[in-house]
């Protein structure tokens, strides 16, 4: 979901920079979220340490490859939700993606405000979801396939749409533009019918190793029902 450089350019980008400060806004609103009902401060922080470093892999490690506008990247942001919390999931996209930029892609810097926007508005936007598709009385671990699905196909379609909106904003409504979003939003296809999967897979292991995934490292709601 990397904004490849060129895409928006000029004054164009200060639009960005607006929508960054919003995103910015939407993760301080899920990080006080967070601390009142999800374990405080102190798990915030740690919870916002392991998600920094799972996305700096997620974007540094993991397979990516440029398609169309933007790149197919493995983000997991509905994995990071349901493991750690929406707070520190924002946190944590927010941050692995600068440290990325600062210290291995500085030429994604100028697009940091499209992509942060573009991850953490869908983030948002599934933390709503999930309250909605996962009874209060359901602990994470036992989220259903379908659900899972749902989450992850909000999630990446959010990416999906957000990329279109920088792409036809930066370069208009062409021809060539339509391809290249409609292949980019194609290949994308790939990781909705992927991280579901992932998903159950990591709760089931949680489930399993109980009794070292409760506490203050991973999300509350994880083997509790809601408060």
């Amino acid at each position: 979901m990397h904004i490849e450089p060129g895409v928006v350019e000029g004054a164009k980008i200060f639009l960005s920079y607006g929508t960054a400060v919003a995103a910015f806004g939407l993760t301080a609103k899920m990080a006080l979220d967070s601390i009142r009902r999800n374990g405080g401060v102190t798990a915030l922080a740690l919870r916002s340490l392991i998600t920094t470093a799972l996305v700096f892999c997620f974007f540094e490690v993991l397979p990516h490859h440029a398609v169309g506008v933007s790149e197919v990247h493995l983000i997991l942001g509905s994995t990071l939700l349901l493991m750690f919390g929406a707070g520190a999931a924002a946190v944590g996209l927010a941050a692995g993606l600068l440290i990325q930029g600062l210290f291995f892609a500085p030429f994604d810097l100028p697009q940091y405000g499209m992509n942060v926007t573009t991850l953490l508005v869908p983030l948002w936007g599934i933390s709503l979801l999930a309250n909605r598709l996962i009874p209060s009385a359901t602990p994470y671990v036992e989220t259903r396939y379908t659900q899972a699905l749902a989450l992850s196909t909000a999630y990446q379609g959010g990416i999906v749409a957000w990329v279109g909106f920088w792409a036809f904003y930066g370069h208009g409504f062409s021809s060539e533009t339509l391809a290249s979003v409609g292949t980019f939003g194609i290949a994308y296809m790939s990781v909705i019918l992927v991280e579901p999967l992932i998903d159950l897979g990591v709760l089931a292991l949680a489930k399993a190793l109980s009794r070292y995934s409760k506490g203050p490292l991973f999300n509350v709601r994880l083997h509790h029902a809601a408060a």
